[in-house]
């Protein structure tokens, strides 16, 4: 645990004199070193409390010095993997890949710190030396996909600014290279570790665009869900194998990867199953994540594929990261939940860490807490900035004790609540029948609202529905989780894994619109005025409230669906849309700017949306009757 002396946030200190500082997380009593003491004010309190950042504010950042650092900062090195098989190369995935890679090259942060590979692969792996020296990039092959390795080890990686028109050359070559390949195995897990090879004594981050199911090689997987199709009437039991990672390789070599700080992100441009159960692993071991474009589209997902890879290398983010959590006396810590390695009880190792990502800590009681005292908790994590310097950020929160259950539903957080109750649901799913956790989420609420309705309510009516301020809407919400991709008993295996793999790290302010999105009439805004707010105000998700001559937009943060009622006004769905009727909806839909205020106005709704979300939202245009 990172602790460097006389620093009061970093122990959660508070004043007893000039002298001394007592820590709230264990009590204990140090004296305060002397070039950092200070009078006290009237109040009791520092003079310089509200100048330190470490004494007013509940997050703070200090610079580590040497004694937090076995070794020099890694540089910022990003390898990307790109999927050439024949089904990658026929979809466009792979020149989607090339061209998204291509226009993200510029956001790369500049100096000799960066340092960039690439390799392509099939049935076998493809590394180019883009040395500066050469020509133009030189290819150089591995065949063997089950002992892997790495040719010229220190050629494949380089400093971007000696490789850059190299690497522009050949991202603009590859699908090209390959436009008559024939060759429909993937060697994806075979792949990853001959890149992770490369990477093993830099660190970084891996981005691999993988288009089919890895069928060959290290970590080779069959088309499990066929199976599952044809065994519907076998136990639930049996159904959530589909869940769970079929090969113990891929967790074997995610756990070398973290250790040696390689994060993994996997961008999956698919239009078949690709067994995400397995493939995720690798992803949620090392800090990473699972990007999901089905059934993807060269015309309708080339945009969000670029945004999506441009946001991943430009958003706040930290490298070799470890993080602990502590608390005060009475409680500890029960578990981690998110996107992270483990080797140790009480360390979370973080790869990569970035602000889109959440860890969800769960709390015990191990002793009785004393009312009117106040219980600390304080997380505080290492890392390296992407200039390469080693911080410390320390979080740090103080919360009263009570004995009183009006005080607590007073208080409660009802994103955090529910953003908990999605996490643990979506923990269950590959383990558990999925009416047993639709059950076990019901109860939860209902054991909530009585618990308000027996000790905290007033005398009422036994018919009369009584529910605490700040957690009317869990009701709604819970029985939008019940609904949701997740819990639902139809749809397709990888949905229900990637969603799995996407409730994991997920920011709170993103739970409640995932299973309760947000819906606004699209054909009214000409008439309606929202103030200063440029979205207008969403609408409750009934269906007395869709009309037929209506067009509406519906979100939760990751897709965005507009739904063109039978009987809606064809000028409006061509000012809106570009199209004249309903009739007319295509299978690809690109959402294009019109030359008029309506079409301009949902422009800009949908993209202030997502500036707000931080992702791009894949757009999908529907009508009544659609399976969509």
């Amino acid at each position: 645990m990172v602790k460097p002396s006389g620093l009061g946030a970093l122990s959660g200190a508070h004043d007893l004199s000039a002298l001394r500082t007592s820590s709230s997380l264990n009590g204990h009593t140090d004296e305060t070193p002397r070039d950092y003491q200070c009078n006290l004010g009237p109040d009791g309190r520092r003079r310089d409390a509200d100048e330190r950042p470490e004494l007013c504010r509940g997050t703070v950042e200090f610079v580590a010095t040497k004694e937090y650092m076995v070794r020099d900062p890694m540089p910022a090195v990003y390898f990307f993997l790109i999927d050439v098989s024949m089904n990658a190369i026929q979809t466009g995935a792979t020149a989607a890949a090339c061209s998204a890679i291509s226009q993200v090259i510029s956001d790369l942060p500049d100096g000799p710190r960066t340092l960039v590979g690439v390799a392509t692969f099939d049935s076998t792996i493809h590394f180019y030396n883009l040395k500066r020296a050469l020509q133009q990039p030189l290819m150089l092959i591995v065949p063997d996909v089950q002992d892997v390795y790495t040719p010229l080890q220190t050629d494949v990686i380089v400093q971007l600014s000696e490789c850059r028109q190299h690497l522009e050359l050949l991202l603009e070559s590859i699908p090209t290279m390959f436009q008559n390949n024939r060759t429909a195995d993937s060697a994806f897990g075979a792949a990853v570790k001959a890149a992770f090879l490369a990477m093993k004594s830099t660190g970084g981050k891996l981005l691999v665009f993988q288009s089919v199911l890895p069928s060959t090689g290290i970590g080779a997987l069959s088309a499990r869900e066929a199976e599952g199709r044809t065994n519907v009437s076998a136990a639930e039991k049996e159904a959530n194998k589909l869940l769970q990672p079929a090969d113990k390789n891929l967790k074997t070599m995610a756990i070398e990867f973290a250790e040696y700080q390689v994060c993994v992100d996997v961008f999956l441009t698919t239009q078949s199953y690709v067994d995400i159960a397995s493939i995720s692993v690798i992803p949620r071991t090392t800090g990473g994540q699972v990007y999901y474009y089905f059934p993807f589209s060269a015309v309708a997902d080339t945009a969000k594929l670029y945004n999506d890879l441009r946001w991943n290398i430009t958003r706040p983010e930290g490298f070799e990261a470890v993080m602990r959590v502590r608390c005060s006396q009475g409680i500890q810590v029960q578990e981690y939940s998110g996107n992270y390695c483990k080797r140790i009880p009480t360390d979370v190792d973080l790869p990569a860490i970035d602000c889109d990502k959440t860890i969800m800590v769960t709390l015990k009681h191990d002793d009785k807490l004393q009312e009117g005292s106040e219980c600390s908790f304080q997380s505080a994590v290492l890392y390296t900035t992407i200039d390469g310097q080693r911080r410390i950020r320390v979080s740090t929160l103080a919360l009263p004790c009570t004995t009183m259950l009006s005080n607590l539903f007073r208080s409660a957080d009802l994103d955090t609540q529910f953003a908990c109750i999605l996490k643990q649901a979506a923990s269950e799913v590959p383990t558990a029948p999925l009416s047993r956790i639709r059950e076990q989420v019901t109860n939860l609420c209902i054991n909530i609202l009585h618990s308000y309705r027996k000790y905290c309510a007033t005398v009422s009516s036994s018919g009369q529905l009584i529910l605490p301020e700040a957690l009317k809407l869990l009701p709604l919400y819970t029985l939008a989780l019940v609904k949701s991709t997740g819990l639902r008993t139809d749809g397709q295996i990888d949905s229900r894994s990637f969603w799995i793999n996407y409730v994991s790290p997920l920011s709170t302010p993103l739970a409640i619109p995932l299973v309760y999105p947000r819906l606004i009439a699209i054909h009214e805004l000409d008439t309606k005025e929202d103030g200063d707010s440029l979205i207008p105000q969403s609408m409750p998700l009934s269906n007395e409230h869709i009309s037929d001559t209506g067009i509406y937009l519906l979100e939760n943060g990751e897709d965005c669906l507009i739904y063109v009622g039978n009987s809606a006004d064809p000028n409006v769905i061509h000012q809106l849309l570009g199209i004249s009727s309903v009739e007319e909806i295509p299978a690809q839909f690109v959402l294009q700017q019109q030359d008029n205020p309506l079409s301009k106005k949902l422009n800009d709704i949908i993209n202030d949306i997502r500036r707000q979300r931080c992702n791009y939202l894949r757009l999908k245009l529907c009508k009544k009757g659609d399976s969509s």
